[in-house]
């Protein structure tokens, strides 16, 4: 087994040479929030092939609301009411055989059903439909932020209040907010056809910034699986977005 160094990590964030992106999409107002988990329970919902990455020996699950903005295939423009809309991911961290690291998704919520069966199709990604609703401040400055699966049978069930505190930086490599965030790389299995393929995704470094979080939720770990978490989050940050470019898959190789 080849572990991810940071170098490997680094390489990740460069546009990969000679392929075109079959999407663009803009990420914007994102808000991470990150637990300590137990490393050995993470890797047992793990797909054979990827092990689950640590940082000083400690795994993580993660919840990312956020808002998607003019998505559109390369060849087409962004529609009206099909190209925004809100997206939430439960996640945690992996590398595969070649060291490669990268994100595995438990769940990804978003409120546009198009977008949902899409990403089910063409990325093997386990998208589910939601109601979701937002509210912001009159200067805009904070998220107000509702989330409810509706295969989960409720209404609303989490909210997420944020804002923003402090200037911009990016996350210094070998940090843990490096690890968390500069993820370019994800991971998807198909149960059919039991292949694990890898997504790339090309962006500049997240501009972060500490964030405020008055109300958070951590109901979506029940909700995939996982014992859910009543503490408040050990790591919280915020990003005000990145433009991005998204490849196809490929099937991951050894």
């Amino acid at each position: 087994m080849n572990y991810p160094t940071l170098q490997s990590r680094l390489q990740l964030r460069e546009r990969p040479a000679g392929r075109s992106p079959v999407m663009y999409q803009s990420w914007r107002d994102l808000l991470f929030l990150h637990w300590e988990y137990d490393a050995e329970a993470i890797q047992r919902t793990l797909p054979s092939g990827l092990t689950v990455d640590t940082f000083d020996g400690k795994a993580y699950l993660g919840i990312v609301p956020f808002f998607m903005r003019n998505v559109r295939p390369r060849f087409c423009p962004s529609v009206p009411g099909i190209s925004n809309f809100m997206e939430t991911n439960l996640r945690t961290y992996v590398f595969d055989a070649r060291g490669v690291a990268g994100v595995w998704f438990y769940s990804l919520d978003a409120n546009q059903w198009l977008a949902v069966k899409l990403a089910r199709i063409f990325f093997k990604l386990p998208y589910f439909y939601a109601i979701m609703r937002e509210k912001r401040d009159l200067l805009g400055r904070e998220v107000d932020y509702y989330v409810g699966r509706k295969e989960a049978g409720e209404s609303l069930h989490s909210r997420f209040r944020y804002r923003s505190r402090g200037g911009t930086r990016q996350a210094e490599p070998g940090t843990l907010e490096f690890f968390l965030v500069e993820r370019y790389i994800l991971f998807a299995y198909s149960p059919q056809t039991q292949q694990l393929s890898t997504g790339r995704v090309y962006h500049t470094p997240y501009p972060l910034v500490d964030a405020e979080v008055p109300e958070w939720d951590s109901r979506l770990f029940k909700l995939d699986g996982f014992n859910q978490p009543s503490r408040s989050p050990d790591h919280m940050l915020m990003s005000p977005g990145v433009d991005v470019d998204i490849f196809a898959l490929e099937p991951a190789s050894s």
